[in-house]
């Protein structure tokens, strides 16, 4: 009970909100850098799952890629990607050299990216977090687009193709309406993903509500960690009821009512009259 007091204590506390490592900059931070995060995986792994799964090759590939993306953990991706620093001149070999790993003349480095830099709004190591959860994120991005567009009926894509329609213009304006829903809760998936596996950027001094979390267990002030993870966990609440919506207004087909249909249509029928089947047309007997 003093754990859940100290934790309302804190959530209700102004000052814990305000200020430049208040909980409203590090919630916005987190945001940021959940939907860039997000925006960079659906640019570089949608168009690809969608294109493979029209041209029905590359399935084996697609999906296996994306099952070693699930399989590494993204915490260890983000090590590798910090300790980059360490790499600026080179890995040690056994005997005893040094092999570089960019010419001098290449205006990258990686002693610049990624590494613990500061990347603007993103706070330090901003650019090694946001790639690690870009890669992160594309295993549903590209599992769900490319299952999609493979589960477009053969018969549909056939009477495309005899209307006259080229390949470009079956995938545009037949298989991916189809294909949409699916689609877009793999985007939808990956979003409220991203966001919680976000909060470890605090574990290497990077953005984001987790630093709320590791400070207050590390300090032994658990209402204070607690505090961070009840707003991350109703963030996410949020985020996925938004993405709902989104996907239903992005959903280009229309869907049935769940239960009758609609009133609209029950009228419609109502006003047209009764109708005749075949087994009703029987005529005088002759």
């Amino acid at each position: 009970m003093i754990v859940l007091r100290d934790m309302v204590e804190y959530l209700t506390t102004w000052a814990n909100w305000t200020g430049e490592g208040g909980m409203l900059a590090l919630l916005f931070q987190q945001l940021l850098l959940t939907v860039t995060a997000l925006a960079i995986a659906l640019a570089v792994g949608q168009p690809i799952a969608l294109w493979l799964g029209h041209l029905g090759r590359g399935g084996f590939l697609a999906i296996n890629i994306s099952n070693v993306g699930r399989a590494v953990p993204t915490f260890a991706l983000l090590g590798l990607f910090v300790t980059a620093d360490a790499w600026k001149d080179g890995i040690p070999v056994p005997w005893g050299d040094q092999v570089g790993w960019l010419p001098d003349h290449l205006p990258i480095s990686f002693d610049s990216f990624p590494g613990t830099m500061e990347l603007g709004p993103y706070g330090r190591a901003g650019a090694a977090t946001l790639v690690a959860l870009a890669l992160f994120a594309l295993p549903p991005i590209i599992t769900n687009a490319y299952v999609a567009m493979r589960e477009v009926s053969a018969e549909v894509k056939e009477a495309a193709t005899g209307m006259g329609m080229s390949g470009w213009q079956r995938f545009r304006r037949v298989e991916l309406p189809l294909a949409m829903p699916v689609v877009l809760s793999g985007a939808r998936l990956a979003l409220v993903q991203v966001w919680a596996t976000a909060t470890i950027a605090a574990l290497v001094a990077g953005p984001g509500l987790g630093r709320v979390i590791t400070d207050g267990f590390f300090r032994s002030n658990y209402g204070k960690g607690l505090a961070g993870a009840l707003v991350v966990a109703l963030v996410a609440l949020v985020l996925e009821l938004v993405a709902g919506l989104v996907q239903r207004v992005l959903d280009p087909v229309p869907r049935p009512a769940p239960s009758g249909g609609s009133p609209a249509r029950g009228r419609e029928k109502s006003a047209a009259g009764p109708t005749v089947s075949a087994a009703d047309d029987v005529g005088p007997p002759r």
